[in-house]
Parts: structure tokens; sequence; C-alpha cells
């Protein structure tokens, strides 16, 4: 009888560690993705942002506390359509869990932007940026920092138009460059 015992709660602890490990999760979708010739990858230290001088507080502690951003980027070309929507089937799945908390949705003129984060409502582990286009494709960002706050974190996004985007005008070259 013990050596029955033994067995189901052998088979039980594997079926439950195979069940958790073929979970999706946004790091391996990211490692699957990156030599995938659809997308473009590319890892951009958080030393590109630059603030004007006349933002808030928040927004300067905001840039402050984020270290790094990961972006994933599918190009959707006219060959490509049916791994589009593949793909985009999967980063929902992904995005769908409940450990992403939703911070905010916009949706304008065919491109829509979801931001979410992990964490607490105190401090957030990273935020994740999904955008899509209908016609160009769709990037998913994660932006990782320490001691991240929900609330500066929005006062960043409302006051992104005062972010020097030097940085940002050398990231629009590198994705033009592999058009």
């Amino acid at each position: 009888m013990k050596t029955i015992t033994k067995i189901i709660a052998f088979v039980g602890v594997i079926a439950l560690f195979i069940s958790c490990a073929s979970e999706p999760s946004l790091q391996k979708y990211y490692i699957d993705s990156q030599e995938d010739k659809n997308f473009i990858s590319i890892d951009v230290p958080a030393s590109v942002l630059s603030l004007k001088e006349d933002v808030s507080p928040e927004a300067k502690e905001a840039v402050e506390s984020l270290k790094k951003f990961n972006i994933l980027a599918f190009k959707k070309d006219g060959n490509n359509e049916a791994e589009f929507k593949a793909e985009q089937t999967k980063v929902k799945a992904i995005l769908k869990d409940n450990r992403f908390k939703e911070l905010m949705r916009v949706k304008d003129k065919g491109m829509s932007f979801v931001i979410k984060y992990e964490g607490d409502d105190d401090s957030m582990d990273e935020v994740i940026v999904y955008a899509t286009d209908k016609t160009k494709g769709f990037a998913l960002i994660r932006v990782l920092g320490d001691n991240m706050e929900p609330a500066k974190i929005m006062k960043l996004a409302n006051s992104i138009n005062k972010v020097d985007s030097d940085g940002f005008k050398q990231l629009e070259g590198l994705f033009k460059s592999t058009e």
C-alpha cells in the first residue's frame, strides 16, 4: 500500500512539474522569438531617456527607477500574415496571466497600446508595453527597473512629450536600417 501511495505521489509531482514548465512565460517568449526572422530584438539601457527641464519631480523619479528596456518587435509584411496572427495570439495569452495587472489601454487609428505591470500597487517589478499596428506589426517592450511606482510611471507616460528624443531617434534609425 505504501508503494502505491509513493508512486501516486511521484506521478503527481511529475505532472505538477510538467504543467508548470509548459506554461508560456514572457521571458521564454522573448528567448524563443529572438532567432525568428520576423522579429527584431534589442536591449536598450534606460540612459537613452533624458528629460527636458520642465518635467515633474515624479517623472524624474520614474526615469531614475528604470534600468533597461527589452524590445521585441514583429515586423509584418505581405508574406507573414499567418505568423503575425499566431504570434499575436501567443502574446495575448501570456499577457492574460493574472500576475500582470493592467495600467492603461489606448486604441487610436488602427494602433493599440496595452500597458501592464507585474508587482504590487506600490512597487512594480516590470512594466510591459504591448503595442500593435494592423499594418506594421507589434512590439513587446519589457521595462525593467528598481522600485518603479505605478503613479510615477503614469506621470512619466503622461509627460512623454517632454522626453528628449535623441535616444529614440537613434533607435528609430536602427529599426529603419533593418528594413
